[in-house]
């Protein structure tokens, strides 16, 4: 059961969160002429701002590379967008660690579940930002370098709060420790949450459009898809698989296999039928490429990536242990910049 935050939507939380910013005082949503929350809080305009792009730098660097090539008006925006999922996805835990921070960064966006040793202290965690979310929208953010960044995304660009609300729940639900029962599960949470932030993007960049929307709804459930399949040897280190359970039965492969790094063929056809349905998707995303306007190309520059993984688990025959497989790829920032400059995705 989530934790339940005191007072109205949009008046002050009264308890606060071990581990989570202070929100004790809060400043007025619109206190006066010149006056904004950053300035209030004490950090500079710059400093929130610098605050998240340097957090997306340390934790999610394929989303830092291609914010970078945003249109400079909405860079900062970008930035406090998927700062954000990071706050959401890697959550700094203090509680029974003794200081020590604890943080996991693979394939850009690692799930709250590795990090939080007690269920309790994600709920309370996402309840802290559903709170946040919410006083976002009634101008009285809490002293956060990226609330503050993503109030004034808001407020710029009148993002829609169904969107980012979208994503702290479907976190919420995915604190428990299951297998997706089967693909369409895994795609579900994608949709919730990688999707979300494309739709985000897409506003940020002035693009309504519906077949924007289409490309952005595909391209947010390959990267769902290609999250699951590179966290995979994490996650078996830590003697859990998320893979869906109807592929894996499909092909008689047990958890138990995966935990064993059995390279076996009816493994590796797991593998392969996963990552076909990203490629799929992707497919689907392209197709609507000579309808999407170009000044939506640059929110969907992931794809990049993305490709670039299903290309290299093709070549290593679908072995999801492969050392290859967990290696940086040194050229991505060329590889992004070339398809930016070609205006493709």
């Amino acid at each position: 059961m989530a934790v339940s935050a005191p007072g109205s939507a949009c008046g002050p939380l009264r308890l606060g969160v071990p581990g989570l910013w202070a929100r004790g005082r809060r400043v007025p949503g619109l206190a006066g002429p010149g006056r904004n929350v950053a300035a209030a809080s004490g950090l500079g305009a710059s400093g929130t701002d610098a605050y998240c792009m340097e957090l997306l730098r340390k934790r999610d660097y394929e989303s830092y590379l291609c914010s970078l090539l945003l249109p400079a008006e909405s860079r900062s925006s970008a930035f406090a967008l998927r700062a954000f999922n990071v706050e959401l996805a890697q959550p700094r835990v203090r509680q029974f660690r003794s200081q020590v921070w604890i943080w996991h960064c693979l394939a850009s966006h690692a799930v709250v579940k590795d990090l939080v040793s007690e269920k309790t202290i994600g709920l309370m965690r996402m309840q802290f930002w559903k709170k946040t979310v919410d006083d976002i929208y009634c101008d009285n953010p809490p002293h956060q370098p990226v609330a503050i960044e993503l109030w004034k995304a808001v407020k710029k660009h009148n993002l829609t709060k169904r969107w980012l609300m979208k994503i702290v729940d479907e976190r919420e639900k995915n604190l428990d420790d299951k297998a997706y029962r089967n693909i369409q599960e895994l795609e579900s949470y994608a949709e919730n949450t990688q999707s979300s932030l494309l739709y985000l993007t897409l506003e940020i960049l002035g693009i309504k459009d519906l077949h924007a929307d289409h490309a952005a709804s595909h391209i947010g459930k390959a990267q769902g898809i290609v999250t699951c399949l590179r966290a995979m040897p994490y996650h078996g280190s830590r003697r859990r698989v998320f893979l869906p359970m109807d592929i894996c039965m499909l092909h008689g492969v047990s958890q138990e296999d995966f935990l064993r790094k059995n390279r076996d063929k009816n493994v590796r056809d797991v593998i392969y039928d996963i990552a076909s349905q990203a490629h799929l998707h992707l497919k689907h995303a392209r197709s609507f490429h000579k309808s999407v306007p170009v000044k939506a190309f640059p929110a969907f520059l992931q794809t990049v990536a993305l490709e670039d993984y299903l290309k290299k688990i093709q070549q290593v025959d679908f072995d999801i242990f492969h050392p290859s497989l967990q290696q940086k790829n040194t050229l991505l920032p060329l590889s992004l910049y070339i398809r930016s400059w070609r205006k493709r995705y």
